[in-house]
């Protein structure tokens, strides 16, 4: 009976007093020491400087501070503990200005203003069939290997929809009128806007450069529309949060306003295909606050040429905070290899996904597609990022009511195994849709007083799946079958815990037939 059945996904922890879910994955230890460069040493603004007023320093006292150094505030952000972006003025320097407000006791601390730029590397091999999504289906098209894809086209037969979902794309804007995307460009309900643009200071993310707009179309162009290519996510709100410039560059500032508007404005998922090796406290700070709004942040690991380097020991940002609600992404190509480019680390990398040689859409006109003639580039962790966003989208959809961190170990441990990922990333895994949308999912939804307390269980897992629940003391020494049932149309089934003992705490895991 156990062979008939996919394996084990989650386990609950029933105690008597406390109730607690959780799920575990595999990851590598890195003894590897850090190397985080001098602070001036990682590109900045030679205009700007971000500082955190400490706690219980009175305003007025730094607003006098900011007066005697000639240093207006050109940003505020009171959701991330009030950083403010200052003017660097006439005859300052950077680390002058720096020095002054740390000595002053009236910051928590002050940090340049970080330059960002998104990962697009020029291509090691720019000859690639016009349309080709072997990142979706690979059947060994083009010298590429069979089955080295995200099986998007076995999960879609689960899901296609994510259109509930709202993710912002941190980026260079979207050509939100594209005919492959505009049905699914999220358009704010106050204005019918579709975004910002923290780099002109406007409502109008309209894409000037071109990768925000290739991101887009991996993640989320309109499916099964007969044009051009398919997303992910064949429904879903994208929203277009423009940051970077028409040269692809972008300070924390920027990326700060566009965060801030994105947790404002409803965002579940935020992709994040870009990086730097300054460390930025208020960037860091900011995507915590995404933590504790519950949103999951995708970021893409990072690209080096002339090969990739392990970012454990020298950290890219955003992939290398230690924030949990960082989903932290590595590329691979169509022969499932690590990407000639693609940073890694075992530890702070979490996944790889697709992104070499990938076709989507493009900003140049609301009908073309990457690459064009004049294509900025064909390989990247920005493209497996995307991916990821996407999936985690369909997840949110598919999964409703879950947490950030049940959805993302839903995610991690749905990974196929790629031997060219072992100790290159967390789970030494490549995205797989399929598995990552037909994960049965145990929940603890309620409890009913009582000695022991009784628990009101739900088993999420699709329509039509027969799924089996299993208890085990604490010493996990055997697992007995408590309950059997299936989830019919509504893709659930609940029931109630009737075997907990005098124990202080009782395990269930779920497995479900194929």
């Amino acid at each position: 009976m156990a062979n008939s059945y996919t394996p084990i996904y989650n386990i609950l922890s029933v105690a008597v007093l406390s109730l607690a879910a959780f799920a575990c994955f595999d990851g590598f230890a890195s003894s590897a020491p850090v190397q985080r460069p001098d602070p001036f040493q990682a590109e900045h603004s030679p205009d700007q400087i971000l500082v955190k007023p400490k706690l219980g320093v009175a305003p007025a006292a730094l607003a006098v501070f900011h007066a005697a150094h000639n240093t207006g505030i050109q940003s505020e952000f009171p959701r991330f503990g009030g950083v403010q972006v200052l003017r660097v003025p006439a005859g300052e320097t950077v680390p002058g200005l720096i020095a002054k407000y740390q000595q002053s006791g009236l910051v928590e601390y002050a940090e340049p203003d970080y330059v960002y730029h998104l990962d697009a590397t020029m291509p090691n091999d720019p000859a690639f069939t016009n349309g080709t999504l072997w990142a979706l289906y690979n059947y060994g098209q083009n010298s590429g290997t069979a089955g080295a894809d995200i099986n998007a086209v076995n999960a879609w037969d689960i899901r296609t929809s994510a259109s509930n979902i709202v993710v912002a794309i941190l980026d260079s804007g979207v050509r939100y009128t594209h005919q492959d995307l505009a049905a699914n460009i999220w358009s704010n309900p106050v204005d019918g806007t579709h975004g910002i643009n923290a780099v002109a200071g406007t409502s109008d993310p309209m894409d000037d450069y071109g990768h925000g707009t290739q991101m887009a179309g991996v993640l989320g162009a309109v499916g099964n529309n007969g044009l051009g290519v398919v997303g992910v996510a064949w429904q879903v709100q994208m929203m277009a949060c423009k940051c970077f410039n028409s040269s692809g560059a972008a300070t924390s500032a920027e990326i700060l306003a566009c965060v801030d508007f994105a947790c404002t404005n409803g965002a579940q998922i935020m992709n994040a295909s870009f990086d730097s090796t300054g460390f930025s406290q208020s960037l860091s700070n900011a995507i915590y606050a995404t933590r504790e709004a519950g949103i999951i942040f995708v970021a893409s690991a990072g690209n080096t040429t002339p090969s990739g380097i392990n970012v454990d020991v020298t950290p890219h940002y955003p992939a290398c905070y230690q924030i949990d609600n960082i989903v932290s992404v590595a590329y691979t190509t169509r022969n499932d290899t690590l990407g000639a480019f693609s940073d890694y680390g075992p530890t702070n990398i979490a996944l790889a996904a697709p992104g070499d040689q990938i076709y989507s859409t493009f900003n140049a006109s609301d009908s073309s597609y990457f690459p064009p003639s004049n294509s900025i580039d064909e390989a990247g962790t920005s493209f497996a990022a995307a991916y990821v966003s996407g999936a985690l989208a369909l997840m949110l959809a598919q999964y409703p009511g879950q947490s950030y961190p049940e959805i993302i170990s839903l995610l991690l441990s749905a990974t196929d195994p790629v031997a060219a990922l072992a100790g290159k990333c967390r789970t030494g895994g490549r995205l797989n849709l399929r598995k990552a949308l037909n994960r049965p999912l145990l929940s603890a939804i309620a409890a009913s007083p009582g000695s022991p307390p009784q628990f009101l269980f739900r088993v999420s897992a699709g329509t039509n799946r027969t799924c089996v629940i299993q208890a085990t003391t604490p010493d996990f020494s055997s697992w007995t079958p408590v309950f059997t049932n299936t989830t019919a149309g509504a893709g659930y089934f609940e029931f109630t815990n009737l075997s907990l003992s005098g124990s202080s705490s009782q395990f269930y895991r779920v497995s479900c037939a194929p």
